[in-house]
């Protein structure tokens, strides 16, 4: 059984016990998202946002075979600091590898959803969920089909979690992603508006399959969900307008670096990082500043949305 392996930190432990809102968070943006001290200045805002909205954070990590569900700040510089390449990334297929060595091993969502599912938190704050990655599911350029897909999604068609998130990465092929997650399932609900945000940007230029006029609205969605035990419900928030990129110049910039990546011949587990890195350079940081703006938000969102969750499922 996963609680074997489990360590709940105390505030979280007596959080759950009292029933008082808690809300997880992964840890993969500190160890691999972010450059020190970036990743521990949004680490430790990620977590005074959610304490803002009124709920206690959880960041979820791996330690010397031990899933932690809370880390405590010198946990948070340790994940912050480690050296480059010691800290293995887990997710669903690699969790087991990840509880079996010594050191750190940092949470993707998948990963995270599992931990803070088992220590019995409902809410997750994240930044961008994983998805269809483009050449997924259709041959591009002569090539074959990748099937590159990530297990996120499957995860939220199969754990009983509210994941909260800015759509997914606008490096993504996002209406397949929205094909897979109505396949498997799972409600995406976005708040505020009709169309699906862009992770960078405001607006995807996509119709979002559910939207909620208010976060009240949209915490009812979400209880009603994990009453019915459908699994889990992504519900997606716009970054910040104060940091948002314009939603022509993010979807340039996300087309632009593809394209570079293509005839680069860029692919495989190194795809997303330069991606990511291309389109910072081609925005002059906009996206970076705009990455962790909505990571904090969300995670205030997430903070709210526990909550009004606890409150009427009291």
């Amino acid at each position: 059984m996963i609680e074997r392996w489990l360590v709940v930190r105390r505030e979280v432990r007596e959080a759950l016990a009292a029933d008082t809102p808690v809300v997880a968070l992964e840890s993969t943006l500190i160890s691999h998202g972010l450059p020190y001290p970036a990743n521990l200045d949004v680490a430790r805002a990620a977590e005074a946002a959610v304490r803002k909205g009124g709920a206690v954070p959880a960041t979820v990590a791996i330690h010397d075979g031990r899933l932690m569900v809370g880390l405590d700040d010198g946990d948070l510089e340790a994940l912050a600091t480690a050296p480059e390449g010691s800290v293995m990334k887990a997710a669903r297929p690699s969790l087991a590898a990840a509880v079996a060595r010594i050191g750190w091993a940092a949470t993707t969502v998948s990963a995270t959803m599992i931990a803070a599912h088992a220590a019995g938190i409902r809410v997750f704050a994240t930044g961008g969920i994983g998805g269809v990655h483009r050449g997924a599911l259709a041959s591009a350029a002569g090539r074959l089909p990748t099937f590159d897909i990530s297990a996120d999604l499957e995860e939220l068609a199969r754990t009983p979690m509210i994941v909260v998130c800015a759509g997914p990465k606008a490096i993504l092929d996002v209406p397949a992603t929205l094909e897979y997650l109505e396949t498997h399932g799972v409600p995406v609900v976005t708040i505020g508006q009709d169309l699906l945000p862009g992770f960078y940007s405001r607006s995807s230029g996509i119709r979002s399959p559910l939207s909620a006029p208010t976060l009240d609205h949209a915490a009812w969605i979400a209880g009603v969900q994990l009453s019915l035990g459908l699994g889990g419900l992504l519900v997606c928030v716009p970054v910040p307008e104060r940091e948002a990129l314009p939603d022509d110049a993010a979807r340039d910039a996300v087309e632009r670096a593809v394209r570079d990546a293509e005839d680069a011949g860029i692919h495989g587990p190194a795809l997303t990082p330069w991606l990511l890195a291309r389109i910072a350079e081609a925005t002059n940081g906009a996206s970076v500043r705009a990455n962790t703006a909505l990571i904090v938000n969300n995670a205030r969102v997430a903070g709210q949305l526990a909550v009004v969750l606890a409150r009427s499922s009291a």
